[in-house]
């Protein structure tokens, strides 16, 4: 197990080095120019010329790109163009905002998703498989934004149910910072009020995160279980009088959840990604909304922190991945 862990962390550092290469000259290639920006519309020649020396856009690229590995490599960002702030600090504060959007949609999706993909293929081409798929293939075609912005109208602006915006209500004291997820922190200082709270504010933007990756892994779950249901052991059991809901939850569905299993750990970074629009349209205080603030004033180093961290999460997820393949199925396990 820990060769496996060994081996897929060492295979993943050519992936994380090309993502530097590819961000770092990507976002060169640009016309902006972020010492333009920065100075603002009536600066002069003189003014810009001394902001590219400071934040060295006037060196040659190959020894920014030295230098920002340097940076990388002793996890410093450097300082935000816009924010005056380590660009570290930055990633550090917000990061916790968008992991727990992105962990409870991606919960959502898995929990609601699995189940129905399992009803859809026990009912194979009956009412409730029929319904599923016409569901699973309006989930994956509808734009989050537009989803959003029908739940807010729906559930924030004429039911009045939950928040428009925001992680927590402005008149809430946020509790001590701990592990910088809201719903642990309030549970570790028995704040009841502030974990109701922030529960709230979830709902709606994961709502909206998950309803891509719910329809993917409903759709991988029929596609194996309906495979499961074809083999041998499955007419065998019946034969034997084992009872359908035992068959079907306990053994068809553990040896059909791989392909789902592989989607979950390639929904992760689509979550990430996703969690772009979703955190603009709810003002989520999340990475995705930093993300979106470095995009307009041009802050390279944000673009390019942000990009290296999701790298390293998504590699991370997806060895993860493969590690509860090998506990789900027992043939990878030998493997590990």
């Amino acid at each position: 197990m820990l060769r496996f862990i060994l081996r897929r962390v060492l295979l993943a550092i050519p992936s994380l080095f090309g993502l530097l290469v590819l961000t770092f000259f990507l976002v060169r290639v640009v016309p902006a120019d972020p010492a333009t920006a920065l100075a603002g519309e009536n600066a002069t020649p003189a003014q810009i010329a001394a902001i590219r020396h400071e934040y060295g856009f006037d060196q040659p690229l190959y020894k920014q790109f030295v230098v920002y590995l340097g940076q990388v490599a002793r996890f410093d960002f450097g300082e935000s163009a816009y924010s005056r702030r380590p660009v570290s600090l930055d990633i550090k504060q917000r990061l916790p905002a968008t992991l727990e959007l992105t962990i409870t949609s991606l919960l959502l999706g898995t929990f609601l998703g699995i189940p129905l993909g399992t009803i859809a293929a026990v009912y194979h081409n009956r009412w409730p498989d029929i319904t599923l798929r016409i569901l699973s293939v309006a989930g994956v075609a509808i734009a989050a934004f537009w989803f959003a912005i029908e739940l807010q109208l729906l559930f924030s602006m004429e039911l009045d149910w939950l928040p428009l915006r925001g992680r927590l209500s402005s008149s809430m004291d946020a509790p001590p910072l701990v592990t910088g997820f809201m719903l642990i922190d309030s549970l570790l200082a028995g704040r009841w009020d502030a974990f109701t709270d922030t529960l709230h504010h979830l709902i709606l933007p994961a709502m909206t995160l998950s309803l891509g990756g719910l329809a993917t892994i409903a759709r991988f779950t029929r596609a194996g279980v309906l495979e499961t249901l074809q083999r041998d052991f499955v007419t065998y059991a019946r034969a034997q009088g084992v009872p359908s809901r035992v068959l079907i939850w306990k053994y068809v569905l553990k040896n059909s959840i791989v392909a789902a299993l592989t989607q979950i750990g390639l929904l992760f970074g689509g979550l990430i990604a996703g969690a772009v629009v979703v955190e603009t349209i709810f003002d989520w205080p999340g990475i995705g909304f930093y993300t979106v603030q470095a995009i307009l004033t041009a802050d390279y180093k944000v673009i390019l922190g942000v990009t290296v961290v999701i790298g390293v999460i998504y590699a991370a997820v997806n060895i993860l991945v493969d590690l509860i393949h090998g506990l789900v199925d027992p043939r990878l396990r030998e493997q590990l």
